[in-house]
């Protein structure tokens, strides 16, 4: 594969899911530890993404003073304007990260008023511009290359709230395996928020979809309903329904 080709490679796999890890890049690319280190230091460089210890990070998933560029921008708002109707006045709602989620944020009605627990340090300051939004944040040890709080206090803290809904942000998402994502602190936080969720509501781009990464948050009986840009009736979305997921 040619350098051109393996950075195309990287940056949509670093769009798609917000990070890459090196060790993962090399085996998707067959190449060495020392290549990717140079293709990501090269991308970094151009001012494509963030290197960091293990693997890179999207520019666009990280709060900066500047705005980034988000990654499939349109898809994401449409998947925002489903998922908004579906918040009613008076709830408690967990919300997780992600660009996704962060449209979410800005696409609230003013006159919402529900109360929004969360450990993502970019999502809470989205939700301090809400007029009507109550901001509980769950602070502990941050996660740098997530922007959110991790850790036992965070998981202890969630297993105390009964929340009316969970929006879950989705790194990958599959028909067998379920959720599944990258890092295991992130894991246990998202782990904690479905278990105290009446309802889980999944947000995710096509993309994402009948992809796996290498630890799983969740099977899909864990989660209601799947929200993604698609039409219900689109055939990459029939796998989930025929497993019994409601799509939207």
């Amino acid at each position: 594969m040619l350098k051109k080709e393996r950075h195309a490679f990287i940056m949509q796999q670093i769009n798609i899911h917000n990070k890459v890890l090196s060790a993962d890049l090399c085996i998707q690319l067959n190449v060495s530890e020392d290549t990717v280190r140079r293709d990501l230091q090269e991308l970094t460089e151009e001012g494509k993404l963030i290197k960091v210890h293990g693997g890179a990070l999207s520019k666009s998933f990280h709060v900066t003073i500047e705005r980034n560029n988000v990654y499939a921008l349109p898809e994401k708002q449409i998947i925002a304007k489903k998922t908004i109707p579906l918040l009613k006045n008076g709830m408690l709602i967990v919300i997780s990260g992600g660009t996704t989620m962060r449209e979410l944020v800005k696409l609230l009605p003013p006159d919402l008023s529900a109360t929004f627990v969360t450990a993502n340090v970019p999502i809470a300051l989205e939700l301090l511009d809400h007029p009507n939004a109550e901001v509980i944040f769950l602070g502990n040890k941050l996660l740098k290359s997530a922007q959110m709080a991790v850790g036992a206090e965070v998981v202890n803290r969630l297993s105390q709230i009964r929340a009316d809904i969970c929006l879950l942000g989705t790194n990958s998402i599959d028909p067998d395996f379920g959720i599944t994502d990258l890092e295991w602190e992130i894991i246990e936080v998202k782990k904690a928020m479905i278990n105290c969720a009446d309802k889980v509501i999944s947000l995710s781009i096509a993309e994402k979809l009948n992809s796996t990464k290498r630890l799983q948050v969740c099977t899909l009986d864990k989660l209601d309903l799947l929200v993604t840009e698609l039409m219900p009736d689109d055939p990459l979305l029939q796998p989930f329904i025929d497993k019994g997921l409601d799509v939207l």
